[in-house]
């Protein structure tokens, strides 16, 4: 083995042929050797003094590094340190399992091993097309009821690939995959903070090679058309230039499809302008759909101007996506089973979290075996799939809400790794109807490709029809009914396509009924009634009676087509 000066650039460990570079940025004037582990050792059997310096960058390169040693560590000024930027680690195979970094026992991995992806590469499907399901890596599969071999792994994820597809999702949303600390003073169960952003985490492959298994993770969702989105929440003291290396090494070592990413840590524009990145999904959290839907959802006044921007906006490429819940607050059923959160498990006196959820709990806090509130419950899930679902833009549905999954109240399971935080996959069984309606309502939504164009709607007779491509109804036709007291909203979409796609939505999340003016049915058309909250998805379009208009019941939302 030949010990050379190495190369400032890039930082981390990297290799070029028979060379192996190491560049760490250190305090000038420290003391800096690079150590390295043979296998299954946590005693250093070689310490190399890294005497090239520029700046706080400190480097050496090794040339002919022999197959006996597998991992790497720095020591500094006497203290062992791991790479910031470590490609993978060893030492962290278990979860919240006890470790001392100063005694070597965990270390960085000299090099990462090989991967056959024969021909797999991103997917980059129609955006217009996308269905996402956001889940938590651990959380999704660790339940006792989950059904799968590899609890809480990224295999575990692939053992659902099949429920995945039949639901009828197409990107994956995953919540930091990363190696991350997760023994804090409370656990760190999301994954936000500090981290290893460049290494899979450990902990959360069944064979303890996270860099391997989420590799075969994103393969195998490649396979059966799946794309793979990495929520990677970087810290303010992380420069601009770590995070578009580390999303280059993200796009091109492992094939991900897309990122979600804090806007107010680096340029969005900036990164789609990357010659690395442009193809890649560089998406955000934005809460203007969410917080908009859900006081639609209870009846709040004055929102059905905002709630008609809301659903008929698609911002192509603009990287928002569409959900009403998420990790970060209610889940969809608690969102109508409680009016304040409960978060006193976390130990905070229940002063973290959210206070504004715009929640209503239809009559009773938490659990209840009051029918009439159950069944409004029910309804008002449905009425909330529907808006996402109806909407333009990306739907994405956070895992567990299509079977009723609840946190118990808690909006903020940051620190909790249990039954509270893990999805009850019981409730699949359970609540089996909303499954259906779910599946049936993603289905609808493929079927009529109005109400998820390829164009952004404009308002204007796009298709010299002499009807604008969507419009705003009430109980009056071509009228928008923008009063500050209405809770109604009727939107039909005449759309590019053909005109057998034409769609009327019809919304009424008032606490009584009302009635509805359709469009007028020229050209021999007629309208037909073909989901509601009350009775479902049809599996065949109903006729309607009465051509000129529909009438409402309370809380509830109807599709219409016109053919």
């Amino acid at each position: 083995m030949k010990i050379l000066a190495g190369k400032p650039l890039p930082i981390g460990t990297w290799k070029n042929g028979d060379i192996l570079n190491f560049s760490v940025s250190v305090d000038k004037g420290a003391d800096c050797r690079l150590l390295l582990y043979k296998q299954g050792e946590a005693t250093p059997s070689k310490r190399i003094e890294m005497k090239n310096s520029v700046g706080s960058l400190w480097s050496v390169a090794l040339e002919g590094v022999a197959s006996e040693f597998e991992s790497y560590n720095y020591e500094v000024d006497g203290l062992i340190l791991l790479d910031p930027r470590s490609l993978g680690l060893i030492g962290r195979e278990e979860w919240k399992g006890q470790r001392d970094p100063l005694s070597g026992q965990v270390r960085s991995l000299l090099m990462t091993p090989e991967f056959d992806w024969e021909d797999d590469a991103p997917l980059h499907l129609p955006e217009d097309e996308l269905i996402a399901y956001s889940l938590h890596v651990r959380g999704f599969t660790k339940g006792a009821a989950a059904g799968v071999r590899h609890k809480g792994t990224f295999t575990g994820i692939i053992e659902k690939l099949n429920y995945l597809m039949d639901l009828g999702i197409n990107q994956l949303h995953l919540m930091p995959i990363y190696d991350f600390e997760e023994n804090l003073r409370y656990t760190n169960y999301w994954g936000y903070g500090e981290g290893f952003f460049f290494a899979p985490k450990a902990a959360y492959a069944s064979n303890g090679s996270g860099i391997n298994e989420f590799k075969a993770l994103v393969k195998a969702c490649h396979k059966v058309g799946i794309e793979v989105v990495v929520e990677m929440p970087f810290q303010e003291k992380e420069t601009p230039w770590l995070i578009v290396e580390c999303l280059r090494y993200y796009a091109m070592e492992y094939h991900v499809d897309g990122f979600i990413l804090n806007p107010a840590l680096i340029s969005i524009d900036e990164l789609r302008a990357d010659p690395v990145l442009t193809k890649t999904r560089i998406l955000y959290h934005d809460l203007t759909f969410q917080n908009t839907m859900r006081r639609f959802l209870k009846g709040d006044e004055g929102m059905v101007g905002e709630v008609a921007r809301c659903i008929t906006r698609s911002l192509r490429g603009s990287g928002t996506y569409n959900y009403i819940a998420n990790h970060n607050g209610f889940t969809l059923q608690d969102l109508v089973s409680y009016d304040g959160k409960h978060n006193e498990a976390n130990g905070e006196n229940n002063t973290d979290g959210p206070d504004y959820n715009y929640s209503w709990n239809c009559g009773a806090e938490g659990p209840t075996r009051k029918k009439s509130v159950l069944a409004l419950r029910m309804n008002q899930v449905k009425n909330a799939l529907f808006l996402v679902f109806l909407s333009q833009g990306i739907p994405c549905l956070l895992a567990g809400d299509e079977f009723g999954n609840t946190m118990k109240g808690n909006n903020n399971v940051y620190c909790q790794d249990n039954e509270i935080s893990w999805l009850d996959w019981r409730l699949e069984k359970k609540n089996s109807e909303l499954v259906t309606f779910v599946k049936s309502l993603i289905a609808m939504r493929k079927q009529y490709k109005t109400l998820h164009g390829k164009e952004e709607l404009l308002g204007m007779d796009v298709s010299s029809s002499g009807i604008p491509d969507v419009s705003y109804h009430g109980e009056s036709a071509w009228q928008a009914p923008l009063e500050v007291a209405s809770r109604i909203l009727g939107i039909y979409y005449r759309g590019n396509e053909e005109a057998s796609s034409e769609c009327f939505v019809a919304y009424n999340m008032h606490w009584i009924s009302h009635e509805f003016a359709l469009p007028s049915t020229n050209q021999g058309k007629k309208w037909y009634r073909v989901a509601s909250t009350k009775a479902g998805i049809f599996t065949k379009p109903e006729l309607l009676k009465e051509q000129r208009k529909t009438l409402l019941p309370e809380r509830t939302i109807e599709v219409f087509i016109r053919k």
